[in-house]
């Protein structure tokens, strides 16, 4: 009997709750500036993870014939967007530097992103002493600058592969998910279809990822997206720096960027070496921003109605 009343509560719950995420997901593609952000991730996305199959040529295949070390751009031929002092084409670098960069993205958004929603979701719901000790260790690794935390990690780690990046960045941002999941479940969590549940004898498992989850998945999906912007800039950053993978061994999009700096100061590397692989990430970054705040301000205009 008591499943039954259970059943019936979820049942009343669930359809308002489908019917806000689709009106809001139907706001989000009405923004004409967040669907575009949205369209052109995907088709980088996808270019990006499509790329190293489709690739003419290897990203380290170089060429040292005079006429194509550290050649410009052209509009036809091969080497559109030049090539670098070993005769490297920049174009193929800059999209295998976008594979490895989106992948090593991804997986710590993910990683992050689980790791947040089990321990925010925990000290949300149990509170006290849970809660406190939850949320003080992630205010200690809070004290210490990013930069500085992550160059420690990386350099114990070493030698950093892509897979290895994305364990160590995530295991310092979790925490911002964790915040955000811990005080929307905390609110969720005083509401009726809850205590409902509760007098109804639903175990805490099946209360949190039947009926708290659920209606939390709009904040969740506003976090995660700046998530993502976090974890390519953290990335860029450190690989920027000639901290954790080199270009020569995996390229990515932040030691490609390194390396053009440090060879247009020294070698006199041209131009569109730099061009090439930070021109992508702004557009990554603006893109992510651009989604995620259409998204937010869906949700917010779902939840007043």
């Amino acid at each position: 009997m008591t499943s039954l009343l259970e059943a019936g509560a979820a049942t009343t719950q669930e359809e308002p709750r489908r019917t806000g995420r689709a009106r809001a997901w139907r706001r989000v593609m009405r923004q004409p500036v967040a669907a575009g952000a949205g369209a052109v991730l995907a088709v980088v996305f996808v270019v990006g993870a499509i790329f190293p199959r489709l690739a003419p040529t290897d990203a380290q295949a170089i060429d040292l014939s005079p006429h194509w070390i550290n050649h410009a751009p052209q509009l036809s031929g091969w080497h559109l967007l030049g090539t670098d002092q070993v005769g490297r084409d920049v174009l193929v670098r800059t999209l295998y530097g976008l594979h490895s960069s989106e992948k090593s993205a991804l997986l710590g958004t993910l990683l992050a992103s689980a790791v947040g929603i089990v321990l925010g979701g925990i000290a949300g719901y149990h509170g006290g002493w849970v809660d406190s000790l939850i949320m003080r260790f992630g205010d200690v690794l809070g004290i210490f600058p990013a930069i500085i935390l992550l160059l420690v990690a990386y350099t114990y780690f070493m030698p950093v592969t892509v897979e290895k990046a994305a364990f160590i960045i995530a295991f310092y941002l979790w925490i911002q998910v964790a915040r955000v999941v811990r005080a929307e479940i905390a609110s969720l969590r005083e509401r009726e279809f809850v205590q409902s549940a509760l007098s109804l004898g639903a175990s805490d498992w099946r209360i949190f990822f039947r009926h708290l989850l659920p209606n939390a998945s709009g904040t969740i999906i506003v976090a995660t997206t700046s998530l993502f912007g976090q974890m390519i800039v953290l990335e860029a950053t450190l690989e920027f720096f000639s901290i954790g993978i080199p270009s020569g061994v995996t390229p990515m999009l932040g030691n490609l960027i390194g390396d053009a700096q440090n060879g247009s100061l020294t070698n006199g590397l041209g131009w569109w070496n730099l061009v090439a692989p930070a021109g992508l990430l702004v557009l990554i970054l603006v893109c992510v921003n651009l989604l995620g705040d259409g998204i937010a301000d869906a949700l917010r205009a779902t939840a007043r109605r």
